[in-house]
């Protein structure tokens, strides 16, 4: 029980995202928050093995998108993991479609060629809603799409963007609002034109060497046995990652430091 009378995890947790911020895989951030860590974990007595491991190293660079047609906007985006950027490192202009499902986008794809596509899929649980950010620029090129801008993941909107991995394809793609997908499906319900201009600079560098920190803790009655706990100190970049997923590491952390 003396874990959950203790603020040392929220408390460290506070400390390494402030101190460290965003902590994407490769980056010197996440090696630092891992130093910081490793210490703090010797400093409780614990013991602490490193295991090496190669992590992939994916970098945003700048980005922005802008409505041009029917009306100027900047339309907030966040460039999802693993895309590639736009073309020879210039912004792309392009006329959107915008689709609510992938069998919207199989019944639409004689108009698919050169376009923009827009998911404005229904939010249905994560797990289900996940494949239009994992594999919807993938199925909007097969069909000749130049881009795919996929309406973030979530049941809410507030104007903001979830970022988040996506299956490799050979054009970019990125998470816009809620509320900006279902704007741009009006517009196209009316049959007006919407035509985007799009700037991304993301890429992928060659995999880096990072590590795992493994706590082992010796059972008293079951010395033979194996109880994992984990979480991963990685983060996206566009925030702290307090809680995907420091949280999750530093609560495991916490429950080792209490096992008396």
């Amino acid at each position: 029980m003396a874990a959950f009378s203790s603020r040392s995890a929220y408390e460290r947790l506070a400390y390494m995202t402030d101190a460290f911020g965003p902590r994407l895989s490769g980056s010197t951030a996440l090696e630092l928050a891992l130093n910081w860590t490793k210490e703090e974990i010797l400093n409780d007595g614990l013991y602490v093995q490193e295991e090496p491991v190669k992590v992939p190293y994916w970098v945003r660079g700048s980005e922005y998108a802008t409505l041009r047609s029917p009306r100027i906007k900047n339309v907030r985006i966040a460039g999802l993991g693993g895309s590639i950027g736009t073309p020879n490192g210039k912004p792309l202009v392009a006329k959107v479609l915008v689709v609510s499902s992938f069998d919207e986008l199989e019944s639409m794809k004689s108009e698919v060629e050169g376009r923009i596509v827009v998911y404005n899929e229904e939010y249905k649980g994560y797990s289900t809603t996940l494949e239009y950010r994992l594999t919807g620029a993938q199925r909007a090129e097969k069909y000749g799409a130049v881009a795919a801008l996929v309406r973030s993941v979530c049941p809410f909107g507030l104007q903001t963007v979830h970022t988040g991995s996506s299956n490799t394809a050979s054009i970019p793609t990125a998470a816009i609002t809620k509320e900006d997908a279902q704007m741009f499906s009006r517009m196209q319900a009316r049959g007006q034109d919407i035509e985007i201009e799009l700037y991304m600079e993301a890429h992928t560098l060659p995999d880096q060497m990072s590590r795992n920190l493994i706590v082992e803790i010796k059972g008293e009655k079951e010395p033979e046995e194996v109880i994992v706990l984990g979480g991963h100190m990685d983060s996206w970049d566009i925030a702290d990652g307090a809680m995907d997923d420091g949280a999750g590491a530093y609560v495991c952390w916490e429950v080792s430091s209490h096992r008396g």
